[in-house]
């Protein structure tokens, strides 16, 4: 049994309290909280490729922590300043310099962000929508959708993504990596193009792309989702006859500073995509269309028209020969012109001079 003495304590004094003082540096270092006065939490944006210093940085700006110096002491002590996730987190008041460099490394707290993609959006408008969301670069998304052997190494006939970015709403962190958003939207349109409608698609003797191809048109014609299998029908009707599709979409796409409002001179734009010029399919889809549109395409509705045009009021009327159609024309017209009138009325009353 060792015995307390004066000289004993005098020997076992100074480390026992250099231990305790060093004791009580890691436990304000690593456990004491940080707290402030905000019951909403603070966001703090990592975005990638930033030091860790820039981290810390971030978190003293926003004042998430009480002092940079204890933060980077305790990433080094806990070896995790090279273990940072990118996205935007939000940090609750009372986190310990431990508990924020845990969630920094596995991202616990990252927010979550919900984009959604309309229908008949094409591939550029998609990766604008992306890059507004999610902070992500809008050149390299599109590159690795117009990279022919990444999309054939994906099982499609096709050169490029468009078509098959299935419009609907993903959840992402922000600044979620281009090819891991791509990927899941092509997964989603496999989840969602399922045995049984490419059995349908063998039924029918079109191959994918086509399919895909004709429900773009379709979903550039119409948003309205009663009309969609008609439509479909139309085209199908024409596909058989053996004529000219004459879809709008389709010159839209051709026209270097489409989608605008046509004119007859755009007919006549030379492009294989111009389906006033070309018989048959376009060579590719012309936007990615929503699953209402492909389900219409592959299901239309069994009818006689050849053509249609719009209402002028909303919808379309449907024909089913030339002289009809010209009438239906006429009618549309004559409701723009109306239209138009009564606009300028308007802005006549509300604006007089």
């Amino acid at each position: 049994m060792i015995r307390l003495t004066k000289e004993n304590i005098s020997w076992w004094l100074p480390p026992l309290l250099l231990m305790f003082l060093a004791l009580l540096s890691a436990s304000i270092l690593l456990w004491l909280p940080n707290t402030f006065d905000d019951p909403a939490g603070k966001i703090v944006t990592i975005p990638r490729g930033v030091s860790f210093r820039a981290v810390v940085d971030s978190l003293n700006s926003s004042g998430v922590i009480r002092s940079k110096w204890a933060l980077k002491t305790a990433g080094r002590l806990l070896g995790t300043t090279k273990s940072v996730k990118v996205g935007k987190y939000l940090f609750k008041s009372g986190l310990s310099n431990t508990e924020i460099l845990n969630d920094l490394a596995e991202g616990k707290s990252r927010m979550i962000h919900s984009v959604a993609v309309p229908e008949g959006w094409r591939i550029e408008l998609v990766a604008r929508r992306f890059k507004n969301e999610l902070g992500i670069d809008s050149t390299k998304f599109m590159s690795i959708c117009r990279d022919s052997l990444f999309v054939r190494s994906k099982a499609f006939e096709a050169n490029t993504l468009e078509g098959y970015l299935l419009p609907e709403t993903y959840n992402f962190y922000w600044q979620t990596d281009e090819l891991e958003i791509v990927e899941r939207m092509i997964d989603s349109f496999k989840g969602f193009y399922s045995d049984s409608l490419q059995q349908r698609q063998e039924e029918l003797g079109m191959s994918l792309g086509r399919i895909i191809t004709l429900a773009s048109i379709v979903e550039g014609e119409s948003s309205v989702d009663e009309e969609r299998p008609i439509i479909a029908g139309v085209y199908w009707n024409r596909l058989r006859k053996r004529i000219r599709l004459e879809a709008d979409p389709t010159v839209q796409y051709a026209l270097p500073d489409g989608p605008r409002r046509l004119f007859h001179r755009d007919l006549k734009f030379d492009s294989p995509y111009n389906t006033y010029l070309h018989y048959g399919l376009p060579p590719g889809p012309i936007n990615n269309p929503g699953k209402n549109s492909i389900l219409a395409t592959l299901y239309p509705d069994e009818h006689q028209y050849l053509y249609f045009v719009a209402t002028g009021v909303g919808g379309h009327r449907f024909s089913k020969n030339f002289i009809d159609h010209q009438r239906a024309i006429g009618v549309y017209r004559r409701a723009r012109r109306e239209a138009e009138r009564a606009m300028k009325l308007s802005n006549g009353a509300t604006n007089p001079r």
